[in-house]
């Protein structure tokens, strides 16, 4: 039997393999000793031990066709990160750190203005200019009053979905209003991993309908960019793409120097200023740890 690993706590995997059916599993030995660690998202080959009490032994894991480092999961196609429009007011800066650890990640990405009920249509058109000809697709919803969720729930079909954002910003109603109300409140897949309503402290799967998951991330309120330099920053930015090589100097960063082209397109309206602004905040903030390491 195969089935995807949908959660991961204390040395057990919890394996989904269709409707409401989840396995409780360990991972066989062989794995310590060829240095595989199964990942929450991981498609693999079980040997059913115990089919009453629904155990059972992990002993393949099937090709990853994707990996993320953080969170440490396999197999996702996009990411959706959800921030409020209000109450809490955006955290710009962490979402530009979210967008950039997914791009580097090669991973697509939705953005999801959920609380829209809280402003002005004007407002929300501010929201989307900051992120003009970024390539980014973006959504707003409001989950309280389940408006514009349909559209965002299509997006979803036939893919594996990390939801990622900070707290306070409504993530769990969305989740609790894609998932079959059947299985949230009595489906063994709730009652077998012990998923609270509310409040998520680690990575799992949901099962929302065929071939089709969400990966619930706790919330965040920092997030650091370790892994990226202060020099490659501006490959993580797409609307600077179209400007690159049309500097003066090779390997203009976009900061001080004369005749930059990522300048001038801000200057022009082709990039939005406060974006620029959020990078260079983050590149100061890359090139003075930098110092310290």
């Amino acid at each position: 039997m195969t089935g995807k690993i949908i959660k991961g706590i204390a040395g057990f995997y919890y394996v989904h393999t269709g409707n409401a059916d989840v396995w409780e599993c360990k991972a066989k030995g062989i794995f310590r000793n060829q240095k595989i660690k199964p990942l929450v998202g991981d498609d693999a080959e079980l040997q059913l031990l115990d089919e009453e009490k629904k155990l059972a032994s992990i002993t393949e894991i099937l090709p990853r066709k994707s990996q993320l480092l953080r969170p440490a999961v396999a197999n996702v196609d996009q990411a959706l990160i959800v921030f409020a429009a209000k109450d809490p007011e955006p955290n710009w800066n962490l979402l530009d750190r979210f967008l950039i650890l997914m791009t580097k990640q090669k991973l697509p990405v939705v953005i999801c203005f959920n609380k829209t009920d809280l402003v002005t249509e004007e407002e929300q058109e501010k929201i989307k200019n900051r992120y003009c000809n970024t390539g980014y697709e973006i959504r707003f919803l409001s989950a309280e009053q389940n408006a514009g969720t349909n559209e965002v729930f299509q997006l979803l079909d036939k893919k594996t979905t990390v939801l990622a954002g900070p707290s306070g910003v409504g993530k769990s109603t969305l989740v609790n209003l894609f998932q079959p109300g059947v299985v949230m409140e009595t489906g063994a897949v709730s009652e077998k991993i012990k998923r609270g309503r509310h409040t998520t402290r680690h990575s799992e799967f949901i099962w929302i309908k065929d071939d089709t998951y969400i990966l619930d991330t706790p919330g965040f309120s920092s997030l650091e960019l370790e892994e990226i330099e202060a020099e490659e920053l501006k490959d993580y930015f797409p609307e600077f793409h179209p400007y690159e090589g049309k500097c003066r100097f090779r390997g203009c960063v976009h900061e001080n120097e004369p005749d930059c082209a990522v300048k001038q397109a801000v200057k022009d309206g082709g990039i939005a200023k406060s974006r620029h602004e959020s990078y260079l905040l983050l590149y100061r903030d890359l090139k003075e740890k930098k110092k310290y390491r």
